[in-house]
């Protein structure tokens, strides 16, 4: 472990360090490494730190120009440079000097970047000799991951050269200036800042700082700034590499809006990476889905010279063209707007200034499935998030490469809201459009739903959309984690730089989404499988209790209800529990609290054994009940007391005349039998566990409850063979069922009311009265059903030493704990419902549903909705192991597609003799097809791996559930 390695360190700490400080030395002799010469200078960045001599030095470093060097002064290794070792940089002929050099050059004094505000005033003599600008003119400011370096620079001077800064350029040094450069990024340095800005968020200048450190960490300020020339060329460099990825350097046009960015694999896009009939791009599968939001963390300053800005990529990429954007927002009226849900603020906000910025936020788009930006979707807030503003990213969603898709699902966090008025919003602009024919589902995320009125969860969760999959809508919020990262540096950046800025990291995150894609859909192909089996398993367990009038009504109202959502979302209610159905409070405490008493007494016209066995039924009840007061009261008042003891006295009556009258069953000699001779599992008391035992001699007065019965179940199997009273263990076999029966059902009644208690008077308490009142009801309620918790697990252990079947002991399982949790499936009352929305109600639910639905309206509407609910639960599952096998195909022809474009470009350049171009066309060919081949060896193995798990074993039994889902 970590920490045992910790401890074998530190007892090693000062051998190492003695070797760190020991490397501080030359080594005996100090000669060169590659002559034998006087070893003068050391190189910190060759392996091993080897010495050479000043000849080697320059010799062994023709191609490692950016090694740091340190010189040996007599008494320590200084800090020094190539450059004071001689060392010079020749562009073209392989690194040697040009023939044809000029000597004329440039005046150094005239140049850009060497003016004397440059240098901090101070005494030279304390200058290090590595950080001193050169006394000539052929040397230029060279940035690097290494740090800046001074080197001389001797470009080629024959006639047919090309330019200074493209003969920096090809030599893979960007040049700050076009004209005359004198500073230059080693493209190294280049993508090193872009890579630490997407994976940490580091800012220009603190990267720039740490560069100036890693070049004297003593003396940092004394290093030449070239901070605002990195954020120049890290912009260009940016923009080259989109137009490189994207192809634009095979073309000859110009990028239009969003060609730029990279978007889904995954995603239905009809022409590129499947090709549906008009029959098939009309159906389910073949349903954008989109996620829509907004984020005030992505905020921005007022430009301080807002005419003086270049824009290089401008709605080329995910945030919108400026001048249109704004010419939309000028041209469109956009009214206070007020929202219904009371729960909900966020439109209500929606024109609420957040301070002088320029910019409060921005809104964007992405596929709600797989994470990935809408290219030319992102928009800046002006206020708060305003519908106007949202309307523009929508319009263009719905743009984007959706060649007849006609299906459109679209969640947003305020959707029960922001959907009333969409078409009519776009209708009336000039700017945007969205297709009459394309239908438009609206959802809200998973999370979001629950901060809404309690109807928004049946109306917009996407457990109720049809064709959504297993989808928890929030996907966007992820996204929004990942941009916040650079939102802080841009803040305070140029609109084109930051633009520039947040369409780069948005790209990257697509990118990473796209290469990744693969063991994405793996990982949820194998979670999709296993949960359909599991939804299919727990449905089809409750749908067999169903009768076939309640399934038809329950289904015809689910068909309606899908049907008309869009026009009339109330319809969606059904899917969510009619709380006017319920009995009132009062009934229902009346009802447990008779329970609590216990309840009814047997009909007497019974035959003479079956009464004797109910009572005794009936009087263990009595006896746990009693247990559980004696429990609950401890010391108790001296009226509490009086009232438990008037209990305990009656109750020892009873008992007292129950085992006068087992005599006729057992005779004289066998009341006095407690237990079981033959190793049942126990008391079916379960509180007397730890009591000490009755004593013999009579009923103790003061604990009647620990009085055994001498009912068979507590005789046990085979000493009432040996008693020959086989009939009366059939008889309480059968009475035993019933009373598990009658108390499941009390059970179901408890938990579901005790749900609608929390739904309607503890979670909308808002003052200490109201909420102790509800709890105080709430505990009355747990009193009551803990008390038919224990009566059915005492039954339990009865029906066992019965000797009943494994089917009946089968459908009546052990009762857990975990099993009287309420599941946000059945009840939709769960704030967590991300984490249980796919959990299932417990088994005891589905074993008497015509009763309950019966005898009580309350539980009928509550089964109704739970059978709704699991169906839908199910049918999200088939349709996301359906989905995620055309996302498969769907992001296999992607890169394949992908693939054969640049195939063809190679080939095209192949022709032309553009042998540059036609190289890189061909490399990116090769990675899509490795991206390709990569889809279909994982769809492959997980085909192999489900075969396998369907095919039994020669021995064993049927293939395991769900291989055909």
């Amino acid at each position: 472990t970590s920490n045992s390695y910790l401890l074998e360190w530190l007892s090693r700490k000062t051998e190492f360090l003695d070797a760190l400080l020991d490397m501080e030395a030359p080594p005996k002799p100090r000669q060169c490494s590659s002559c034998g010469g006087d070893g003068i200078y050391r190189c910190s960045d060759c392996f091993g730190q080897p010495l050479f001599c000043t000849l080697c030095t320059r010799n062994k470093h023709r191609m490692l120009p950016f090694h740091r060097i340190s010189q040996w002064t007599g008494s320590f290794f200084e800090d020094s440079s190539l450059n004071l070792a001689g060392f010079q940089v020749h562009l073209g002929h392989e690194g040697k000097s040009c023939p044809s050099r000029a000597p004329n050059k440039p005046d150094l004094n005239e140049l850009p970047g060497s003016g004397p505000d440059e240098w901090i005033d101070t005494d030279e003599e304390y200058i290090p000799s590595n950080l001193r600008a050169p006394d000539h003119e052929d040397y230029l400011t060279i940035v690097d991951t290494t740090g800046i370096h001074y080197l001389t620079i001797n470009y080629c001077r024959c006639p047919d050269s090309p330019p200074a800064y493209m003969q920096l350029f090809r030599n893979k040094l960007f040049p700050a200036t076009l004209d005359q450069p004198r500073t230059a990024f080693t493209f190294h340095v280049l993508d090193d800042f872009i890579r630490d800005n997407l994976e940490c968020g580091t800012s220009g200048s603190n990267y720039f700082s740490k560069l100036r450190r890693i070049t004297s960490n003593i003396f940092p300020h004394l290093v030449p700034n070239r901070y605002r020339e990195l954020l120049r060329v890290s912009r260009i460099w940016r923009l080259l590499k989109l137009l490189k990825w994207k192809g634009f350097g095979h073309r000859n046009r110009e990028p239009k809006q969003g060609e730029l960015a990279l978007f889904c694999p995954s995603c239905p896009q009809p022409g590129i990476n499947c090709n549906p009939t008009d029959e098939e791009v009309s159906s389910w599968k073949y349903t954008r889905t989109l996620v829509m939001d907004g984020n005030f963390k992505a905020e921005h300053m007022h430009d301080k010279r807002p005419e003086d800005q270049i824009w290089l990529m401008d709605g080329l990429a995910y945030m919108v063209g400026r001048s249109e954007y704004q010419s939309y927002l000028k041209a469109t009226h956009h009214p206070l707007e007020r929202s219904t849900c009371n729960n909900h603020r966020a439109v209500n906000q929606a024109n609420k200034s957040r301070g002088k910025l320029e910019s409060t936020g921005v809104g964007g788009t992405a596929c709600a499935r797989h994470g990935c930006f809408v290219p030319h979707t992102l928009v800046d807030f002006q206020k708060g998030e305003r519908q106007v503003n949202m309307d523009y990213s929508l319009a263009y969603a719905m743009q984007y490469n959706m060649k007849n898709i006609v299906r459109i699902i679209n969640f947003y966090d305020i959707n029960c809201a922001y959907i009333k008025k969409l078409r009519s919003r776009v209708r009336n602009s000039n700017f945007i459009e969205i297709p009459d024919d394309v239908k438009i589902i609206p959802g809200i995320g998973i999370w979001h739903v629950h901060g809404h009125q309690t109807e928004c969860f049946a109306r917009h969760g996407p457990l109720f959309i049809q064709g959504a999959g297993w989808v928890d809508g929030e996907i966007i919020e992820t996204l929004w984690s990942m941009l916040n990262i650079v939102s802080p540096s841009a803040r305070g950046m140029s609109s084109p730089h930051r633009q520039e800025l947040l369409d780069f990291q948005m790209n990257d995150s697509n990118f990473m989404k796209m290469i990744r894609m693969s063991q994405s859909l793996v990982r949820k192909y194998r979670k999709a499988v296993r949960a359909s089996a599991s939804a299919s398993a727990a449905f089809n367990d409750l749908d067999g209790t169903v009768n076939d009038e309640q399934r038809q009504k329950w289904v015809t109202q689910e068909l309606h209800a899908q049907k008309n959502r869009i026009s009339n979302p109330s319809a969606m209610d059904i899917f969510d529990v009619q709380l006017q159905k319920a009995p009132t409070m009062q009934v229902v405490e009346l009802d447990l609290l008779r329970s609590v008493a216990g309840g009814d007494s047997f009909d007497k016209s019974r035959g003479r054994n079956t009464t004797w066995l109910s009572r005794g039924l009936k009087l263990e009840e009595g006896q746990i009940a009693f247990a559980r007061e004696t429990r609950k009261m401890g010391g108790g008042q001296c009226n509490e007391q009086l009232a438990l003891a008037r209990r305990a006295d009656r109750l020892c009556g009873d008992i007292s005349a129950f085992l006068t009258e087992a005599r006729a069953y057992f005779g004289n000699g066998d009341t006095d039998i407690c237990l079981s001779d033959d190793g049942g599992e126990g008391e079916a008391v379960e509180e007397s566990a730890d009591e000490e035992e009755v004593a013999e001699e009579g009923i103790d007065r003061e604990r009647p409850d620990q009085v055994i019965l001498p009912l068979p179940s507590n005789l046990g199997l085979q000493r009432c063979q040996g008693l020959k009273m086989n009939h009366l263990v059939e008889l309480e076999l059968k009475l035993r069922i019933g009373q598990a029966n009658d108390a499941l059902h009390e059970i179901r009644l408890a938990l579901a009311n005790k749900d609608r208690l929390f739904r309607t008077q503890v979670r909308h308490a808002d003052n200490y009265v109201k909420k102790t009142r509800a709890w105080s009801k709430v505990n009355s309620f747990d009193t009551a059903l803990q008390l038919k918790v224990a009566v059915y697990r005492a039954c339990r252990i009865a029906l066992q030493n019965l000797g009943a079947d494994n089917e009946t002991l089968q459908k009546y399982k052990v009762l857990e704990d975990a099993d009287l949790k309420m599941k946000a499936t059945a009840s939709g009352g769960n704030k967590d419902a991300r984490s249980s929305r796919n959990d299932h109600l417990s088994w005891f639910w589905s074993l008497d549903v015509p009763r309950d639905t019966d005898r009580n309206d309350w539980m009928s509407e509550f089964y109704r909705v739970h059978w709704l609910r699991s169906k839908a639960v199910k049918d999200r599952w088939q349709e996301e192991v359906e989905l995620l096998r055309a996302e498969f195909e769907w992001a296999t022809n992607f890169f394949q597609r992908t693939a054969e474009d640049w195939e063809h470009r190679s080939v095209r350049c192949q022709n032309k003799r553009l042998e540059g171009q036609a190289c890189y066309a061909a490399r990116q060919s090769a990675i899509y097809g490795r991206l390709r081949d990569q889809c279909k060896v994982a769809w492959e193995k997980l085909n192999a791996d489900q075969t396998r798990a369907c095919s039994p074993l020669e021995g064993e039994g049927s293939p395991s559930v769900g291989c055909n889902s």
